[in-house]
């Protein structure tokens, strides 16, 4: 536990670029008041609105709190979403020169209408998701080789957050690899639906379900099922290493020429929201290896962040302190 806690202190000052979906998380809140009569739906008094970073931004807002220096490579539109997104960006103290605006493009929206009694926890009713693709265009690519380039010089791993809003762009990405794998940096991937897309990284971090979709196989509660998938992606990938997250009944961790290692879950299995879970996850993977951690410690590290994500309400990141004291716990 003594060598956990010198790679959390190690986290400080790390720069890691951050490829990915940047989309703004909008919280409604309101209280019940009865329900229509033009409707069976309930009608709610407006009680309030918050803005926070989802996507490859809560990736960014993690990194932050771990104490890493964060180097944002994403697009956005030329609107008031991406106009936001620039403004909590800048609250927090990170960079803006890896952000494309584009016009034509709109920047991905998430809405989550939350409602409840008043003086008491809203709960999630509804989810509106307002959705475009970034171009595939000349001019976004080369844009992109350019800060990935310079990022490769200048940091210290890479992290891949793909949400399927195409900021992840495939020419771009085989163009870019090389310049990682030459100075010898981790390259780790989260990818929603394209998990076998980019071949070549040194990690990816998928959850269950999408390691099952991934591999064609329905995985549950089989350990030999899992065992079986997370060998087939771990080859096809033709990466060093793949954890996959499974909620309440922990991780599992493949390595290359390595038996498959099954992880417990950290703290409780009452899980409060998944939401942004994952990244907290890939973010301390990436820094961890970024500072010269085995897979394996990586993976208990991320074992330990992704059990505090999951307590904590909407995408809520996790602090370099908070992992060092529930590392200290269990020691």
């Amino acid at each position: 536990m003594i060598h956990l806690q010198s790679l959390i202190e190690a986290f400080r000052g790390q720069p890691v670029a951050v490829w990915g979906d940047l989309i703004l998380d909008e919280y409604l809140f309101g209280t019940t008041r009865r329900v229509s009569r033009e409707a069976p739906v309930l009608i709610l008094r407006y009680a309030g609105s918050e803005f926070t970073l989802g996507g490859a931004g809560n990736a960014l807002l993690n990194l932050k709190a771990l104490g890493a220096v964060p180097r944002p490579v994403a697009v956005i539109g030329e609107d008031e979403a991406g106009r936001t997104i620039l403004s909590i960006l800048k609250q927090h103290g990170l960079s803006l020169q890896g952000i494309q605006v584009r016009k034509g493009y709109q920047t991905p929206v998430k809405t989550r209408i939350l409602a409840g009694e008043e003086n008491t926890r809203k709960q999630q009713i509804l989810r509106i998701d307002r959705e475009s693709r970034v171009p595939e265009t000349e001019a976004v690519r080369a844009a992109m080789v350019r800060e990935l380039g310079l990022a490769a010089r200048r940091c210290r791993a890479l992290l891949i957050s793909d949400y399927d809003y195409f900021t992840v762009q495939k020419k771009v990405f085989r163009s870019i690899l090389p310049l990682f794998k030459k100075a010898g940096l981790p390259v780790t991937l989260d990818s929603r639906f394209r998990l076998l897309g980019f071949p070549g990284v040194t990690a990816a971090t998928p959850n269950e379900p999408e390691a099952s979709d991934a591999a064609k196989a329905e995985i549950g509660d089989d350990v030999r099922r899992l065992k079986e998938a997370g060998r087939a992606l771990l080859s096809g990938l033709g990466a060093r290493a793949l954890l996959i997250t499974r909620g309440s009944r922990g991780m599992a961790l493949f390595e290359k020429n390595q038996p498959p290692r099954l992880l417990p879950v950290h703290g409780t299995t009452h899980i409060v929201d998944v939401t942004g879970a994952g990244d907290a996850v890939i973010s301390v993977f990436t820094l961890s290896l970024a500072c010269g951690a085995s897979f394996h410690e990586a993976a208990v590290l991320a074992n330990v962040a992704g059990g505090l994500a999951v307590m904590k309400k909407g995408t809520a990141a996790v602090s370099r302190d908070e992992l060092k004291q529930a590392v200290s716990a269990e020691s």
